[in-house]
C-alpha cells in the first residue's frame, strides 16, 4: 500500500515537504492520512536542521475533505482486521454515539490541526485545484499559503450535510464574520485571487511553477534566523489568541457536535449529518460549488 503521506527534504535539509498521497481520492482525509500527517510533521519539527516545512499535496487536488465513503475509509471504521487503530481508543469504543463522535473528533480533527498550528517551525501551505472543507483546516493550521492560480475554495458541508462548518471552524478569522456567513450558508467558492484580496493567501502561482516558486519562497523563509522566526509565528499567533481565536475554535467545535447529536437524533440509523432532500444538496452528485459572485444571487 503506497504511503498516504510522503516525506522530502530540500535546500541541504532546511525544508522539509510533507505532502498528501491520495490523488486518485483527491486527497480525500481517512483515518490513516491524518496519523500519518502527524507523524510526518513532528518528524520535521524534531529535525534540527529543518527551518521551514511545506504542506503540499500530489494529484489534482489539494484535499476533497473528509473521506466520505471510499472503500478504505469504510474499512478503517469497521471492527476487524483492516480496522484502524486509533478507532479502538480515545472514545472510540464509547457505547453513545455523541460521545465516542466527539472524543474521535476532538483527537483527530480538533485538536490535531490546533497542535499543528504551534509547530515549533514556520509552516506553508502549498495548495492547488479544490480545497473543500477540512481540506481548509489543514490549510488554516500553516502559517503561510501559497495558491496556484487554478485553486478554489469552499466549504459545503452546511449546503451538503446540514452542519455548521467543520471542526476547526476559523472561517471568521480567515475571510471575515459575513463572507463567512455567505460562504458556510451558501456552500459557494472563492478562488485564489479572492483568498488574496482577503489576506488569506500570500502567493500565487501558476499551476505548472507552483512546486519550484513555493520552494523559492521557502527558501527566503529558511534563511532567516530560526528563533527569530519562531518569536514572530508566537507573537502574530498571540495577538489573535487573545483576541479570542482559542476560544472561538472550542466553542464553535462543540457547536458542531451539536450538530450531530441534532442529526442522530433524528434519524432511526444515527447518521450524524443530514440526509439528501428538499432542503439539502446531495453531496455525491452536487457538482462542484457554485463560485461566489456579488452580482449573483
Amino acid at each position: 500500500m503506497e504511503p498516504a503521506v510522503t516525506y522530502e527534504i530540500f535546500d541541504d535539509g532546511r525544508i522539509a515537504r510533507v505532502s498528501l498521497n491520495r490523488p486518485k481520492a483527491r486527497n480525500a482525509q481517512n483515518r490513516r492520512l491524518l496519523v500519518e500527517l502527524d507523524e510526518a510533521l513532528r518528524k520535521a519539527e524534531a529535525d534540527d536542521t529543518v527551518r521551514v516545512i511545506v504542506l503540499a499535496a500530489n494529484g489534482p487536488s489539494f484535499s476533497a475533505g473528509h473521506d466520505m465513503g471510499s472503500e478504505e475509509a469504510v474499512a478503517e471504521v469497521v471492527p476487524g482486521p483492516d480496522q484502524h487503530p486509533t478507532f479502538r481508543i480515545d472514545g472510540g469504543t464509547r457505547g453513545s454515539v455523541v460521545e465516542n463522535r466527539a472524543l474521535q473528533e476532538w483527537h483527530y480533527y480538533f485538536e490535531n490541526t490546533k497542535r499543528w498550528r504551534e509547530l515549533r517551525k514556520i509552516t506553508i501551505a502549498q495548495v492547488h485545484g479544490n480545497v473543500i472543507s477540512a481540506g481548509l483546516m489543514l490549510m488554516w493550521s500553516c502559517d503561510l499559503i501559497v495558491a496556484a492560480d487554478d485553486t478554489v475554495f469552499s466549504d459545503v458541508v452546511a449546503a451538503r450535510l446540514g452542519m455548521p462548518g467543520v471542526e476547526y471552524v476559523a472561517h471568521p478569522w480567515e475571510f471575515g464574520p459575513r463572507k463567512a456567513k455567505e460562504l458556510l450558508l451558501t456552500g459557494d467558492s472563492i478562488d485564489a485571487e479572492e483568498g488574496y484580496r482577503l489576506g488569506m493567501v500570500s502567493k500565487i502561482f501558476p499551476l505548472d511553477d507552483l512546486p519550484d516558486k513555493t520552494l523559492d519562497f521557502a527558501k527566503r523563509i529558511a534563511s532567516r534566523p530560526t528563533f527569530a522566526a519562531l518569536l514572530v509565528k508566537d507573537t502574530i499567533n498571540g495577538a489573535v489568541d487573545a483576541m479570542g481565536f482559542q476560544e472561538s475554535l472550542k466553542h464553535s467545535y462543540y457547536i458542531h457536535q451539536l450538530g450531530h447529536a441534532h442529526w442522530s437524533a433524528l434519524h432511526d440509523d444515527k447518521v450524524p449529518v443530514a440526509k439528501p432532500g428538499p432542503d439539502i444538496d446531495d453531496w455525491r452528485t452536487a457538482g462542484p460549488p457554485k463560485a461566489s459572485d456579488k452580482y449573483t444571487p
